[in-house]
């Protein structure tokens, strides 16, 4: 694990532009410290999901596409040649807002990108589904039934169920796009209690369903606007005392 104070992930002047040389980012410049939960929040259209993606490179399968400015994990540019994107994208996971379990059982939801990975010991294996599913607050209510499809899951354990399968491959970032915007209030608490144990172990880069489920989750937060970063700091100034204007208008509901 990196030192402490170096980030874990550091942008500087990255601006990203669709084809027809849309701007979607513009000169985000950004250090997102390790073991922390960081929350990327503002109105729809901001940039949030497409800066998330970036950080994984998902945005490679945007075709047309520009990248400029550098985005480094552990002080390593994620865009150079050296990096492979298969092995990026496992050390850099990423749970999307629909729930996407795979065909199969719960078990093999758990194993298959371990196996695509090329583990093969049995033991490991089996503790890796029980360390993930803890991990992602899932053990209890499924220990038993392993073995049974992940489709009879409801729609917050099917989402857990996502987390864990990502969480299996013990990546060193967690990227989170609105993952609970889809559930009931118990299964979003569940999902927000769970990201306290998480950032133990991880460094989580959400983009949240809510400017209240921000609040609630973040060490520290970025407010984004039109492709722009506006402000970013911790919670309590975020969101109480924030320094920009056209933040504390979207915190305090003037618009957005």
């Amino acid at each position: 694990m990196p030192e402490q104070n170096h980030p874990k992930i550091s942008l500087l002047d990255v601006t990203f532009r669709y084809a027809d040389e849309t701007e979607a980012l513009r000169k985000i410049t950004l250090d997102i410290a390790p073991n922390q939960v960081y929350v990327l929040f503002g109105p729809s259209r901001s940039g949030k999901s497409t800066l998330l993606r970036l950080l994984n490179r998902l945005s490679d399968l945007t075709e047309g596409a520009q990248v400029s400015g550098r985005i480094a994990l552990n002080g390593q540019d994620i865009f150079s040649p050296a990096v492979r994107v298969a092995a990026l994208r496992r050390r850099v996971s990423m749970v999307f807002a629909i729930p996407t379990p795979l065909p199969g059982s719960i078990r093999e939801n758990l194993t298959y990108g371990l196996r695509m990975a090329g583990a093969t010991d049995p033991l490991m294996l089996e503790e890796r589904i029980q360390q993930s599913l803890v991990q992602a607050a899932l053990w209890d209510e499924v220990k038993d039934r392993l073995d049974h499809s992940a489709m009879a899951l409801s729609g917050g354990q099917q989402q857990r169920l996502c987390i864990a399968r990502s969480l299996a491959l013990q990546p060193e970032v967690l990227l989170l796009d609105n993952p609970t915007s889809g559930l009931d209030p118990l299964s979003t608490a569940t999902v927000e209690d769970s990201l306290y144990e998480l950032k133990r172990s991880y460094t989580i880069i959400m983009v949240p369903h809510s400017v209240q489920q921000a609040g609630r989750v973040a060490d520290r937060a970025a407010f984004m606007l039109d492709g722009e970063l506006i402000e970013e700091g911790p919670r309590d100034r975020i969101f109480i005392n924030p320094t920009h204007e056209r933040t504390e208008s979207y915190v305090t509901g003037r618009f957005g």
